[in-house]
């Protein structure tokens, strides 16, 4: 599946080939993030093969990395330099020249084949399916939110949006004991989460000023820092999750009055996420809304744009 202004079937391509320390990929399973929708609106002004959560088999690695061949892996999506100051401090995702599946520099998982550094790969645990799996990527950046931000039994947490980020938000957030609440739009959505323990309540019906330790933003939309600033308690913090094409005029001042600090986050780390599904801690399974086939791939983007969808899924059927 190829963006160039448009989505469109690529048909059949050559396979390509790995670099050095490269290991090429049989794709298994792809899953639709909204990130690679905001990405058909011009978000980051990427042209190429898109996806960046998936599941595969290795079928070949070069010289300098044969561990992986016939294993099931997932793989972190960002590729470092590998030389600079910040990839020697382990910050490849900060890399200046780094490219990203998907994203940035690099083509992506809607395909038959792709290429990543072996580096790069995670094996998937026995026993742990491909459509469990390929929700690594997305549960590793809810738990970057843990790598950032201490959260304890006694913080006051508040996740807004019950889209698929949003809920596994609160899936891992709940594994702190913190006195947590999921807030969304959507009865159904919110229902998962709350089979899983997490309190949840209505967007509606939230307060108009809270007094929350940490808010995590995870609804997608641009204007709803807003109503993040409005419920985080001075010196709180505010988790930044949302990445969209397009941004909205915001008042900072309140950050300002209320000495609230803000936290980017993204990327985060697979062996948590890997442990915590093979381990039954977070339950994936109720978000898959819809698979398709990749020669489907269309339909199921516009499956993945329905408001009552959470994650679509491409099997490619050769798991």
């Amino acid at each position: 599946m190829i963006f160039d202004g448009r989505l469109k079937l690529a048909g059949d391509r050559p396979k390509p080939v790995p670099a050095n320390g490269e290991a090429l990929i049989r794709i298994t399973m792809a899953g639709i993030c909204n990130t690679d929708m905001e990405i058909t609106k011009g978000y980051l002004g990427f042209r190429g093969i898109i996806g960046h959560e998936f599941t595969g088999v290795v079928e070949a690695e070069n010289a300098r990395a044969r561990k992986f061949v016939g294993k099931r892996v997932v793989g972190e999506i960002n590729c470092g330099c590998g030389v600079c100051s910040l990839c020697l401090r382990g910050l490849e995702k900060h890399c200046p020249r780094r490219t990203t599946i998907g994203i940035l520099g690099r083509d992506g998982a809607f395909a038959e084949y792709m290429t990543l550094p072996a580096g790069n790969l995670h094996e998937i645990p026995e026993g742990l399916s491909d459509g469990e799996a390929v929700f690594t990527e997305p549960l590793a950046a809810a738990f970057e939110i843990l790598e950032q931000v201490r959260i304890g039994p006694s913080d006051r947490v508040l996740v807004l949006g019950d889209g698929k980020l949003g809920i596994l938000c609160a899936l891992t957030l709940k594994l702190t004991g913190a006195q947590l609440t999921l807030a969304g739009k959507h009865a159904a959505k919110l229902a998962i989460a709350r089979d899983q323990g997490v309190p949840v309540i209505l967007t509606k019906n939230l307060p108009a000023r809270g007094k929350y330790d940490v808010v995590v933003e995870a609804t997608g939309s641009a204007r709803a820092f807003e109503t993040a600033m409005k419920l985080t308690r001075p010196r709180g913090v505010i988790v930044l999750k949302s990445t969209v094409a397009h941004g909205t005029p915001i008042d900072l001042a309140p950050l300002v009055i209320d000495e609230i600090t803000v936290v980017g986050s993204r990327c985060g780390p697979f062996e948590p996420a890997l442990k915590a599904l093979a381990q039954g801690l977070v339950d994936v399974r109720p978000l898959v809304s819809a698979v398709f086939p990749p020669e489907d791939a269309k339909k199921a983007f516009a499956a993945a744009r329905k408001r009552d969808t959470l994650k679509v899924l491409l099997d490619f059927g050769k798991g």
